[in-house]
């Protein structure tokens, strides 16, 4: 069967391509967000003071969110093969940087690199896969979010377990060994489809262009919106094991709670997609905010069943908007733009990624408790429910 033929929108190609994207999905957010796995082994070896880390941490989200958006943007005119070899590579060459890096000026140089690497591998699949589908465009961007959500619930047991049994430098030497292969996969396989418009626009006619977009109300309200729908989550991070651990699990047993959150947010990721197809991505999006609001809500209780509850909740909620935030986002500017658009609110995310982690570790540190981060955790949540809606009302 010819290419032109076999290459159709919502075809067997097009599930295949979307399954490829989400293996590589796998390895872009499970890692960022294992950082609070990350913080006691690397201080003892690397004799970084747990607080010091939090700062390299945030710059690795920062990169993650704010580099991989910036080049997401310019993304949008080149071909997204190549670009994904790149950070294929970038991620292979990384995977023994640890046995030569001595210096907290090195681990923040490493995981700046791998921040930009699993953002921009995070924003051109999830930016590209969705443009393969027209009727089940909402499935689709839940499968890939699948494979999101197994990265989230598998690899913080997965850093844990390798750190404990191989120590810091050879168990980070494995799993970005891995990383890279999945990487490798998608680059072979996720392009933009041969009927999909791209961009023909000029760096300067890119850079016009997100200027008159950003002085827009509505783009100014889902900026801070969207930007807080990752921060609740990045914030939640910086405490919740030592949270766990506080109530009574094990650190095993609150890594593995931590990645169960992740793992529950893969019922809404492919539930979410389907929802989105029947009732619009705007309503699906915003109860999937509302039901993170309420988990959040729960963890003020001490109780476990109230606990277990609650990571239900977080995760169901976690889930649909990873997912539903794309085609809320496509259905509002349009695809021909696919990675800019995309990566300017990538970058909203990195500016909340830059004050998470040490916000998250400070509430719990100079209040001896974890009230006042969850309670900050649960604002951030509602002013995100609130700027959606105010900036998706007349849609």
């Amino acid at each position: 069967m010819p290419n032109s033929v076999a290459e159709t929108p919502d075809s067997p190609r097009s599930w295949g391509v979307a399954l490829a994207g989400a293996i590589g999905m796998v390895f872009t957010f499970g890692t960022p967000l294992s950082y609070g796995i990350f913080r006691q082994p690397f201080s003892e070896a690397f004799a970084v003071s747990p607080v010091a880390l939090s700062g390299v941490f945030s710059v690795m989200l920062c990169t993650f969110f704010i580099g991989s958006g910036i080049i997401g943007v310019f993304s949008a005119r080149l071909p997204i093969r190549g670009v994904l070899f790149v950070c294929t590579v970038a991620t292979g060459l990384l995977a023994p940087s640890l046995y030569a890096v001595e210096s907290y000026l090195g681990l923040a140089v490493v995981f700046a690199v791998l921040g930009l690497a699993l953002g921009t591998v995070f924003v051109l699949i999830a930016s590209v896969i969705p443009r393969w589908f027209e009727e089940r465009r909402g499935a689709a961007t839940g499968l890939i979010f699948v494979g999101n959500g197994l990265g989230l619930f598998l690899l913080p047991p997965i850093w844990e377990t390798a750190i404990t049994t191989l120590g810091v430098r050879r168990g980070f030497l494995v799993i970005m060994s891995a990383t890279a292969l999945a990487f490798l996969l998608a680059s072979s396989l996720c392009r933009r489809p041969r009927w999909a418009t791209q961009s023909t626009l000029t760096t300067a006619a890119l850079l016009s262009w997100v200027r008159q977009l950003s002085r827009t109300r509505t783009f100014q309200l889902l900026f801070v919106g969207f930007a807080l729908a990752f921060a609740w989550y990045q914030l939640l991070a910086a405490y919740a094991i030592d949270l766990f651990v506080a109530r009574g699990l094990t650190s095993t047993e609150a890594s593995t709670m931590f990645g169960l959150i992740g793992g529950v947010s893969i019922v809404s990721r492919i539930g979410g997609g389907y929802l989105a197809d029947a009732m619009g991505s705007r309503r699906a999006f915003l109860s999937s905010l509302g039901c993170a609001a309420f988990g959040i809500s729960l963890l003020l209780a001490p109780q476990y069943s109230v606990l277990a509850v609650a990571i239900v909740l977080v995760g169901l909620g976690l889930g649909g908007c990873a997912t539903l935030y794309i085609p809320l986002l496509l259905q509002i500017y349009g695809s021909e733009k696919d990675t800019a658009i995309i990566g300017i609110f990538n970058v909203g995310g990195g500016l909340g990624a830059l004050a998470m982690p040490p916000l998250g570790t400070a509430s719990v540190d100079y209040t001896d408790g974890y009230t006042v981060a969850i309670l900050l955790t649960l604002a951030v949540t509602l002013v995100s429910f609130w700027a959606v809606v105010s900036g998706t009302s007349s849609r």
